[in-house]
């Protein structure tokens, strides 16, 4: 009688390529070949742009090679192929980072989660421009760094950041409502590995304030955006979006509070999709496996 694997020997296999005939039945051979057994595999084909999706995870317990004559056997069908490719073991857990300024309750649901076995992965560090969310924190027994950055001092700072998520071996970096905008020279230290929530329905209402805008317009849905961070401010691929319904009746405090319900979900979604590597970036879009 089989038995399900434990995740520690479980692998994620992420490609992108220009489609073409051959290409599952080259990865499925190559992983039979190797004695890994697929537990499940998911495609798309992006016909207007030709190009070829995958994402399979499978069992390692029974392989016969090691992960490296794995890895070897990987880059020679992706070189094969014009194949990008990436290769996650579950027993590595990613390390996550979560920047936040005031406003706590992105982060308190994801600590929340996290300790609740949602979010598999490791948080070593919480960094803010402000000390104001240090007490949380300390709750749940995680560093925190205070930054605080000016006009004068941004790139100084920001360089302290970069240094800090390098030592730290940082995989994931979350905005949790992190009110300052990433440099070009940070967002690209991180290429597909910053995520923000915007506390919008992106494109619409973009800027500081954009519940006073949808306040102001009567909108009958307002929304929350989460996408990879880029150079190009809130333009970044989009992971997720959601909306909630209003009315006429909400006010300016309901349909904020109403917002932050979404913002958390929302963003909640894409870092679990992020860590469980179902998410592929291309030509500033995602493709997501649910």
């Amino acid at each position: 009688m089989s038995t399900d694997p434990t995740p520690s020997d479980t692998a994620t296999l992420l490609v992108s390529c220009p489609d073409r005939r051959g290409l599952v039945a080259a990865l499925a051979q190559l992983l039979y070949g190797h004695g890994a057994n697929i537990l499940d595999a998911d495609q798309h084909t992006d016909t207007l742009a030709g190009m070829f999706f995958q994402r399979i995870r499978f069992d390692m317990s029974e392989m016969h090679t090691d992960r490296v004559t794995l890895e070897r056997a990987i880059a020679e069908v992706a070189e094969r192929f014009r194949m990008s490719w990436s290769l996650r073991y579950a027993a590595d857990r990613k390390r996550m980072a979560i920047f936040v300024s005031r406003y706590d309750h992105c982060l308190y649901d994801l600590l929340l989660r996290h300790k609740a076995g949602e979010l598999i992965c490791e948080i070593p560090l919480i960094v803010s421009n402000h000390p104001d969310l240090e007490e949380v924190a300390k709750q749940f027994d995680i560093a925190f760094h205070f930054v605080p950055i000016t006009g004068k001092n941004k790139r100084e700072q920001e360089e302290r950041e970069i240094g800090l998520l390098r030592d730290q071996n940082i995989d994931l970096i979350v905005l949790a409502r992190y009110m300052q905008i990433l440099s070009t020279e940070f967002t690209e230290a991180f290429p597909a590995r910053i995520i923000n929530i915007h506390h919008s329905f992106l494109p619409a209402f973009v800027g500081g304030k954009p519940y006073h805008q949808a306040y102001g317009r009567g909108v009958k849905l307002i929304g929350a955006t989460a996408h990879y961070a880029t150079s190009d401010l809130d333009e970044g691929p989009i992971i997720e979006q959601d909306v909630i319904r209003t009315s006429h009746r909400d006010s300016l405090d309901d349909l904020v509070c109403k917002g932050r319900d979404v913002e958390r979900s929302v963003l909640a979604r894409a870092v679990r999709w992020h860590l469980e590597d179902r998410v592929l970036v291309y030509d500033n879009r995602t493709v997501v496996f649910h």
